[in-house]
């Protein structure tokens, strides 16, 4: 008994200097308050995608959707009226395939929960695993961004991921489509003769990591055909993540970049008749007619980076927007990672200056990410009936050097625009003004 009571108060004091050696992770940032009356935002430029520029024109927003927009309009008695002269108003910005709030610092573990053990995990899902306080999601919130795809990683079928507005208590209040379809990492079949691992054994590890992710699939489409024929039968959570992507509701989100990736993860999704959505897709552009033929949408990873091959142009990721654009086919823009993310106006900008106009690459990070998603009847754009989503800026949103976002909404909530790195800024600011 004594060393019973000794290994339980070793433990306990190992826990409580565990929790003391632990920082919490949290914002200080309060989520905006549900609008109360109509909020008319007047005098701005109105960039609404959807349907042009409107010079010198009025938006109005209640209950959290837009309720009118034009140049001449009249504003409702009672509303809160804002000035918007010489600034500019978008709607939010919306980030793909992000670890926004699953990831807090890339080098700390601890702080790290966008993986599960082992390769088969359907059934993670990013709005679980999000956190609300995030100190990253305000950082990135600054730049325009309003909503993000929280997205796990790692392994061959990496879970499910959410789309979240990036303002709220709980992931309920953030949850905007709480499951968008299951993310696959298609196998690398690249063999190089310099691995010092042989041709051989490479070939034999392709060979099963193949077969282990088609395999887990089948095991899926099995359960799925006996949940269909005896909705009764036990439930394995897995599987059961993975119904909706039978069903034909939900895509398999294909992670893949070389060509032979791609060719054969849509010569399987045809098979098995299964809807997909391409991400990262860096050499899609040599077989964009195999793509258009198969009406597959590609989420672009970032176009600044360096060519996938040695002897490929130095512009082959920049120009690669305006490649899918020529082929006719329908693809957004991603950045690496969580806090990368609020560099997303600034990856639009970049495919500006390799062959997009700015009209495309500012529909590219907002009504056309909501097309890929299926939520452009609330998302990307500004028009009556949307969600009342909205960025202004004193400038070009898509300019790093003029960016700067003076006002937020969410659903028609005001958000803070306050985050850690400003504090950090102001901090030793004062600091230098200090020591003069």
């Amino acid at each position: 008994m004594t060393n019973q009571r000794a290994c339980f108060a070793t433990a306990a004091l190992l826990a409580v200097m565990a929790i003391a050696q632990t920082r919490v992770y949290a914002n200080n940032e309060m989520p905006g308050a549900t609008q109360t009356k109509p909020v008319a935002l007047v005098g701005g430029k109105i960039f609404t995608v959807s349907h042009g520029v409107i010079e010198n024109g009025t938006i109005i927003f209640d209950n959290g959707k837009i309720t009118a927009i034009g140049a001449d309009i009249t504003i409702p008695s009672g509303a809160e009226v804002v000035d918007m002269k010489g600034k500019f108003i978008y709607p939010g910005l919306i980030a793909t395939n992000t670890t926004l709030g699953i990831v807090e610092i890339d080098a700390v573990r601890a702080t790290q929960d966008y993986q599960e053990t082992g390769t088969i995990n359907p059934d993670a899902r990013g709005d679980v695993a999000y956190n609300p306080d995030t100190e990253v999601s305000p950082t990135v919130r600054t730049n325009g961004i309003t909503t993000a795809e929280i997205t796990p990683q790692a392994g061959f079928i990496s879970g499910t991921s959410s789309l979240m507005n990036l303002d709220g208590w709980t992931r309920e209040d953030m949850d905007v489509v709480p499951s968008l379809g299951v993310h696959v990492h298609w196998p690398s079949l690249a063999v190089f003769a310099t691995d010092s691992k042989g041709v051989d054994k490479q070939k034999k590890e392709i060979e099963k990591n193949v077969n282990t992710l088609i395999h887990a699939i089948h095991a899926a489409k099995s359960y799925y055909l006996a949940h269909k024929a005896d909705s009764t039968i036990p439930k394995d959570a897995r599987w059961q993540a993975m119904l909706p992507v039978f069903e034909g509701t939900e895509p398999l989100f294909i992670h893949a970049d070389e060509v032979r990736q791609i060719e054969s993860a849509i010569e399987f999704c045809t098979r098995e008749h299964l809807r997909i959505i391409l991400v990262g897709g860096r050499e899609s552009w040599r077989i964009a007619p195999l793509i258009k033929e198969h009406n597959i949408p590609v989420i672009l990873d970032r176009v600044d980076a360096p060519p996938a091959m040695a002897e490929e142009d130095y512009d082959e990721g920049y120009t690669l927007p305006s490649k899918l654009r020529d082929a006719g086919i329908p693809f957004c823009l991603s950045d690496d990672g969580s806090w990368p993310q609020r560099n997303l106006p600034f990856q639009a900008a970049t495919s500006v200056g390799f062959g997009l106009s700015e009209d495309e690459a500012l529909r590219a990070i907002t009504l056309s990410t909501a097309e890929i998603f299926g939520v452009a009847s609330r998302l990307g754009s500004l028009d009556v009936g949307k969600d009342a989503n909205i960025v202004v800026s004193t400038g070009d949103i898509l300019d790093i050097s003029t960016n700067n976002v003076v006002l937020e909404y969410i659903e028609g909530r005001k958000v803070d625009l306050d985050n850690k790195q400003k504090d950090l800024y102001h901090k030793y600011e004062e600091k230098y003004s200090r020591s003069k």
